[in-house]
């Protein structure tokens, strides 16, 4: 036997659609296969044990299942969509959480409040990339203000971020929790970040930006800025412009949501990272200076949540053709 089943059983094509999650015991894929034990409507189907590497075990789950969802590291990635590419009529759909197709022009990005017709996108083609945690921060804050004309495409962007460790992996984990990693660290200073591509792309950006990640000691949780000089933009809008974008481009919207502007008269001046953990949700400011005529785009997510698993299963849903939960 190669399968066991942890929600009721379902065959493909059925009433109850069924997924494979390959490389289920890492962070993200962890955190997809929890979210779909609290949502049950969904079978999850599981290769047994001692047939995790065998090729024709795995072929055969996935002839089985309605969408693969791949945990992997690219090179992995890219060998399994491979095979799926060999399947015909039996291939399931796939959705990627590597970097190896997220800019790839015969996949759909997985981030549906990118554009009206995003989510239609997502439900129609048969392989979609999940974003990157960074990127979701980065181009939901960009490509409406560029969209809108408030930026232009050649704008020298920078990005600067911050995640909790649980995004950087077994070693960084282990590190920040046995106490041997720093309190804080920049990193990415060779200026080759691996979610710059789909950062520049899907804001719609022609100059490359600078993005500078960093890491802080808490689990969890993810703030993403770009600051703004508002008199080198044309037609020197202001603060409020930027947030009117925001709002108009996400209204609606389940999931990400322009907070109102924050100036002077707001008298804010700080945001905590850790506010939306264990949710999918994505929330956008606009800390502008009337004075100074400066601003700060600010967004918040959880990178588990929005940020990856969350996404995943939002993709998920929309993929398989069900109800958002």
């Amino acid at each position: 036997m190669t399968l066991t089943d942890t929600n009721q059983p379902a065959t493909k094509g059925g009433a109850t659609k069924s997924v494979f999650v390959d490389g289920a015991s890492g962070t993200t894929g962890l955190g997809i296969q929890e979210r779909l034990r609290l949502i049950g409507d969904v079978a999850v189907k599981h290769i047994a044990e001692d047939k995790r590497k065998d090729p024709a075990a795995k072929r055969a789950l996935m002839e089985e299942v309605d969408l693969v969802i791949l945990c992997l590291p690219d090179d992995a990635a890219r060998e399994t969509v491979a095979v799926i590419d060999t399947m015909g009529d039996a291939a399931p759909k796939v959705l990627d959480a590597s970097t190896a197709y997220r800019v790839a022009p015969d996949w759909a990005y997985g981030f549906p409040e990118l554009a009206p017709d995003q989510a239609d996108k997502i439900r129609t083609m048969p392989k979609v990339s999940n974003p990157g945690c960074y990127p979701t921060g980065a181009i939901a804050l960009l490509r409406p203000i560029v969209d809108a004309g408030l930026l232009p495409q050649d704008y020298p962007v920078t990005v600067n971020a911050v995640s909790g460790f649980s995004g950087g992996g077994k070693s960084m984990i282990a590190s920040f929790e046995d106490g041997s990693a720093p309190a804080f660290e920049l990193y990415g200073l060779g200026f080759e970040h691996k979610h710059v591509p789909e950062m520049q792309l899907y804001s719609h950006l022609t100059r490359r930006p600078i993005f500078i990640p960093s890491v802080g000691n808490f689990r969890q949780g993810m703030l993403v800025s770009v600051p703004v000089q508002l008199d080198a933009l044309p037609g020197k809008p202001t603060g409020a412009d930027l947030q009117a974008a925001l709002a108009k481009h996400y209204a609606g919207s389940k999931y990400v949501k322009a907070m109102p502007l924050q100036n002077e008269a707001s008298k804010s001046g700080r945001l905590e990272p850790e506010a939306l953990n264990e949710t999918n949700q994505l929330e956008l400011y606009v800390f502008a200076s009337d004075k100074h005529r400066q601003a700060v785009l600010v967004a918040r997510l959880d990178n588990l949540g929005k940020g990856a698993s969350g996404a995943a299963v939002q993709n998920m849903r929309l993929m398989l053709g069900l109800a958002d939960s």
